[in-house]
């Protein structure tokens, strides 16, 4: 069943789009597909090499283990060239991580719910790196000479933000008319993220505007938290943000949204997907909805509305103002783990908008046709006199 804004989590049906399918798990005789894609395999992809390279001479990476190499210090060795040995496995892990993401890409491609996709794009924090930006380059061409004329592209905010911005599209709509922001956090195996995402709608109708004002990111892999710290440092990091709003004259919605690994229940809780996350996350007794709304009850005296959804689907999200101009269109999160979602465009609504109010086109109509009628009433140019020109005055 595909649930809706009116249900409170794993919403499916929004708008102007319908979330067709995520977090799909596809084998082959080697196990889950997606494994081979993420940022994880990357990096064993990387060891492996470095393993099986000529016993001519030191490991040109010294002993530290591939895992344990930033994003900036694997994009230095690739800029420099240096060690030269080292560049050159690398360029040689990139390929081959390529034709994997690609062989994936076109699994996924196959898929019922994948049906027609026009556009992938790739999100999670690989696509950031110059290593990880080379590998999807290589997986579009690897793509493009199998005749499959589906292009991969990247997110069009930061990283950081996507997971975030998101949730703009996921809030009930009563809910954005009288404020300026919401609170979105964004879990994921490595880092946890949270931030005030404000709306700027006069800006931009359509939420192309949105704008992470604010963020706080904590790396927990580094400090191995229980499940029971990293809510109660969750809590905290959003109660920094809500005096942060309130120090700003910010409007901020009662609400909380909260993107995170693995396929989400409508009632909030969690069917599977989060094995990189600290702690049983697919416990009957943990609701991590409930968990927060007893730390953070209200916000601005409102009570708090608490809603989840699977992370790959809301950092897609952010990306639904641009691509209007095809009509199924999908995201990777390479990451962890890779995430997946597909999604189907519904027509623009005419009228209404997501407000109840008329919508922008079904404006700009109405403003004609009264122009058109004053013109006809008084004048060409909709003045007093007939001719166009002003009445004399008495």
């Amino acid at each position: 069943d595909h649930a809706t804004l009116v249900d409170v989590h794993g919403a499916r049906e929004l708008p102007l789009v319908t979330v067709e399918g995520y977090s799909l798990q596809l084998r082959d005789k080697d196990g889950f597909l997606g494994d081979g894609a993420s940022q994880t395999a990357f990096r064993e992809m990387l060891q492996q090499w470095r393993k099986e390279r000529p016993k001519d001479g030191p490991d040109p990476f010294g002993r530290r283990h591939s895992r344990n190499f930033s994003k900036k210090e694997l994009d230095a060795i690739l800029a420099d060239g240096k060690p030269p040995e080292a560049a050159e496995i690398l360029h040689g892990v990139i390929e081959a991580f390529a034709i994997e993401l690609a062989h994936v890409t076109r699994r996924f491609l196959r898929e019922p719910s994948w049906k027609g996709v026009e556009r992938v794009v790739i999100g999670g924090g690989f696509p950031e790196s110059d290593v990880g930006e080379r590998a999807i380059l290589q997986a579009s061409v690897i793509l493009e000479a199998q005749r499959i004329h589906v292009p991969l592209g990247r997110l069009s905010h930061e990283v950081d933000d996507g997971g975030l911005i998101g949730w703009v599209h996921l809030v009930p709509p009563a809910m954005l008319r009288h404020h300026d922001a919401i609170l979105a956090v964004d879990i994921g195996g490595t880092n946890l993220r949270c931030g005030i995402v404000k709306l700027r709608r006069k800006r931009a109708e359509d939420l192309s505007k949105a704008k992470v004002l604010e963020r706080r990111k904590w790396r927990h892999a580094d400090d191995k938290p229980t499940r029971s710290a990293l809510v109660d440092r969750l809590a905290t990091m959003l109660q920094e943000l809500i005096e942060h709003c309130d120090a700003e004259g910010l409007s901020l919605a009662p609400f909380i949204g909260i993107a995170c690994p693995g396929q989400i229940r409508k009632d909030g809780s969690i069917a599977r997907g989060t094995q990189n996350l600290p702690g049983n996350w697919e416990s009957d007794t943990f609701h991590l909805p409930s968990e927060l709304q007893k730390k953070l009850p209200t916000v601005g005296g409102i009570p708090t509305m608490v809603r989840m959804h699977n992370d790959a689907v809301v950092q897609g999200l952010s990306e639904l103002p641009f691509m209007r101009d095809v009509k199924r269109w999908a995201i990777l999160t390479i990451g962890t783990g890779l995430g997946n979602v597909s999604y189907a465009n519904k027509p623009e609504p005419a009228d209404p908008d997501r407000d109840g109010k008329p919508g922008v086109k079904a404006r700009k109509k109405d403003k004609e046709r009264k122009k058109k009628e004053t013109k006809g009433k008084d004048g060409k140019d909709g003045k007093d006199g007939k001719d166009g020109k002003k009445s004399p005055r008495r």
